[in-house]
């Protein structure tokens, strides 16, 4: 076990009083930071286009407004976020990888030790999930692991463990902080691990994976413990609704009552503001067979009978229709800040939770396709984790560039501390963040004088699931993997190992692993090190001691890589020929 404590008041950050000098306030930028739920690399025009050479016209989907912004900004064409959304979330908030939080998966409601108002194991989190267990059908070498739902906050019963957020690292540099959306990492409503204490004013939110689209104010606004009727709080605090706007339509909804925090933030000229603005687009809602239900009966019509229907086998027009709605978000949030003269001084940043959900890997009535790229949301393949990533910040960041460097949504963290004038040497030290700041890249966009100083990424997802693998299009087994400038090891821990060359082979066809014993040998020793190091052992998945050999679908037989290696084995020569 290697318990990690996280304490807020271990940075030394200084904090603008409200008698600071207007200067020192008007300098800094806001920052509007907008993150998209399961949008995949290849759905968004300007990333499709790069990657296909199709221009957007010729393409199913259309993101007029996203792609602007990419026009007048800098994108980054490998930017990666974590396999899915509840990880992410807690690794963009923190700069922190989040399998050193303990976030493991996209977690839906479960019991948790706080939420069944049950004793906490020694070695446990209150807010670890109590038994997570995914029936895929076949059998299981390998247990999954558990999976931590909230980021610790301070209170009496994360004996000493605290996080800071980058809402409270903006608060404390004299920013207004606002949060609007999708939370998930508040332990499915409990109390004390919420936006607003984390720092940030809570204008509507709602701590669950997906929500519905339409008639979503109720549920949102219960208070009564119906999901964990002994969690031991008197009050729900799952979301809030926030404002009327007389919207129907969720993503409209939170995109009025965005606009109308940007109207008030407009008139305060002497305090800069955060805005983190989380869709539930273009996420499933809660219940996937209302599929009509996800997106204006408008737009579904309009894409119905689109002529490019099933380009790049994008064909489903909800989906269609769910990506218009969010990209009409973003052009009305751009829109706004020319009107209130706030576009000159603001930085605003668009990406995704994770890749797309691919219609190849899953029976999921609502999909996309990534193609090239492998997988899609739950895989460590590029599918899974390749997501759009634009900074826009008119006057200050040159317009139309595209960025090969690969970089982590860690990185956030750093890059808007830095972007209001941190010092962020200050920060990786004090707070041991993974994640590096991308502003030095605005100005050297190729890495060339390494301003940018990483070159490896982790990516951790020990459980079975019901995607398949891309590879024997059977269930998802625990996985993880590294890359270390080109090269990106997958490690299914069942006991394969897959090396590719992300650079020369981006559909990650061309296994490398056989012809590169020494380089396999290499990452897998370093990923392993790093679990060793950053991962408690609740977090990696374990043998499941009911499974039977002979039981086995897979052509392969299960070779515990892992236990392999602790014993001092050599797992490339261990690992049958792929």
């Amino acid at each position: 076990m290697k318990p990690e404590t996280y304490i807020k008041l271990g940075l030394t950050i200084s904090v603008l009083s409200c008698n600071g000098t207007d200067d020192n306030k008007t300098n800094k930028p806001n920052i509007i930071f907008i993150l998209a739920d399961d949008l995949g690399y290849m759905d968004v025009n300007y990333f499709a286009t790069r990657m296909t050479g199709v221009t957007a016209d010729k393409q199913y989907y259309e993101t007029p407004n996203i792609d602007n912004m990419a026009r007048q900004g800098i994108a980054f064409s490998q930017a990666y976020s974590c396999p899915a959304c509840s990880p992410t979330r807690a690794s963009l908030l923190t700069g922190k990888y989040a399998s050193r939080l303990g976030f493991a998966f996209a977690t839906w409601p479960a019991g948790t030790y706080y939420n069944q108002n049950i004793n906490t194991p020694e070695g446990y989190y209150p807010h670890d999930i109590i038994h997570f267990g995914v029936n895929t059908g076949i059998p299981q070498a390998l247990n999954n692991s558990t999976s931590n739902t909230a980021l610790p906050t301070g209170q009496l019963i994360d004996k000493g463990r605290d996080v800071l957020t980058i809402g409270e690292a903006l608060m404390q540099e004299g920013y207004h902080t606002a949060f609007i959306g999708k939370w998930h990492v508040g332990g499915f409503g409990a109390k004390g691990y919420q936006p607003y204490n984390n720092g940030f004013q809570a204008l509507a939110y709602y701590d669950d994976g997906a929500s519905e689209f339409f008639n979503w104010r109720e549920t949102w606004n219960n208070k009564d413990k119906v999901w964990f009727p002994n969690m031991p709080q008197k009050e729900w605090t799952v979301g809030n609704a926030g404002e009327e706007t007389g919207e129907e339509y969720l993503t409209d909804d939170l995109t009025e009552q965005a606009i109308r925090h940007l109207e008030k933030r407009s008139k305060i000229k002497k305090q800069p503001f955060f805005l983190y603005f989380s869709h539930f687009a273009i996420h499933q809602t809660t219940f996937y067979h209302q599929c009509q239900d996800m997106a204006k009966t408008s737009d579904i019509e309009y894409f119905e009978n689109k002529s490019t229907k099933g380009w790049n086998g994008h064909y489903d027009p909800v989906y269609a229709g769910m990506i218009k709605g969010l990209d009409n978000s973003v052009g009305r949030i751009l829109e706004k800040l020319k009107e209130s003269g706030l576009e000159k001084n603001t930085l605003v940043i668009f990406s995704s939770d994770n890749g797309g959900i691919d219609s190849r890997y899953t029976n999921l009535h609502i999909a996309t396709s990534n193609s090239p790229l492998k997988g899609g949301k739950l895989s460590v393949y590029e599918g899974g984790i390749r997501v759009p990533l634009i900074f826009h910040w008119k006057g200050k960041i040159k317009q139309g560039i595209w960025s090969q460097v690969p970089v982590d949504c860690n990185d956030i963290f750093p890059t808007l501390l830095e972007a209001a004038g941190k010092d962020v040497t200050q920060v990786y030290e004090t707070l041991k963040t993974d994640g590096r700041s991308l502003v030095p890249l605005w100005k050297d966009l190729n890495n060339s004088q390494n301003v940018y100083e990483r070159d490896t990424f982790i990516w951790h997802y020990p459980l079975n699931l019901v995607y398949t693998n891309p590879d024997d299009n059977l269930p998802l087994t625990p996985h993880s993997a590294i890359r270390v400038n080109n090269y990106k090891l997958i490690v299914d821990w069942y006991g394969r190992l897959k090396l590719f060359d992300i650079n020369n082979d981006v559909s990650e066809e061309n296994n490398l692993f056989r012809i590169m014993p020494e380089k396999s040998r290499e990452l897998f020793t370093a990923l392993c090190q790093w679990l060793d190091d950053n991962v408690e052992d609740r977090y990696m998945a374990h043998p499941n001691p009911d499974y039977d050999p002979e039981d086995e679908l897979r052509n392969e037989p299960f070779i515990n890589i892992y236990e392999a290696y602790k014993r001092g084995e050599d797992v490339v020569n261990l690992v049958p020929g792929q």
